[in-house]
Formats: structure tokens, C-alpha cells, sequence
């Protein structure tokens, strides 16, 4: 079992930034890909962004130019970087674990985590 734990969600103006966190044991970033997904009331799960353990990452096209995910070994942890948040960037966002980048892109999730709320004012 893997525990992920979510971070730094929030309410910000259309435009503005906010970057989450995802706290994970050092050895998933080993073992699996990471990745963020979100999902925004009365829709299905949609995939954000992946990072596979070679470090290769994709991303939506909905996100590209705008979000950025990374990670910091050190600190054991999965970042999202989101810029220039617009309204509909508005749900809950997930971190997740996977056996694969390709996997992950799939909605192959072996572990979830809680959910981080983003809202995005206009």
C-alpha cells in the first residue's frame, strides 16, 4: 500500500497560480509513475499530467503551456505547478500512482490519493 497525500489546493482569481503537492514514500518514485488528475463536479476523471520514473512526462492538452509537473527526490514529493488558472480548471485534483507513464495515461491507477480542491475565480 502506498499513501499519498495531497497539498496546496485553494481558491484563486482567473490567472493566478497555485502549485500542489504530493507527499509519497521515497520508493514509489522508484516503483511508479506518478501522475495528477482531477475531476470537476457532474464530470468523469480526466488525467492532468504524468511523470514517468525516467523522468519523461505528458500532459493534456487542456494544461499544456500552463501546468508543469515535477518532482523533488528529496523531499519525496510530486509537484503541480498550475499557471494561469482559468475557471474551468475548477475540481478536485488527485495524485495517483501507477505501473507506467503509459498505464497512468490509460486510467490505470494502482493507488489514489485524497483530493486537493482547486477553484478558479473569474
Amino acid at each position: 500500500q502506498v499513501r499519498l497525500v495531497e497539498s496546496g489546493g485553494g481558491s484563486v482569481q482567473s490567472g493566478g497560480s497555485l502549485r500542489l503537492s504530493c507527499a509519497a514514500p521515497g520508493y514509489a518514485y522508484v516503483i511508479y509513475s506518478m501522475g495528477w488528475f482531477r475531476q470537476a463536479p457532474g464530470k468523469e476523471r480526466e488525467g492532468v499530467a504524468v511523470l514517468g520514473t525516467d523522468g519523461s512526462t505528458t500532459y493534456a492538452d487542456f494544461v499544456k503551456g500552463r501546468f508543469t509537473i515535477s518532482r523533488d527526490n528529496a523531499k519525496n514529493t510530486l509537484y503541480l505547478q498550475m499557471n494561469s488558472l482559468k475557471p474551468e480548471d475548477t475540481a478536485m485534483y488527485y495524485c495517483a500512482a501507477g505501473p507506467s507513464l503509459q498505464s497512468l495515461n490509460a486510467g490505470r491507477v494502482y493507488y489514489w490519493g485524497q483530493g486537493t480542491q482547486v477553484t478558479v475565480s473569474s
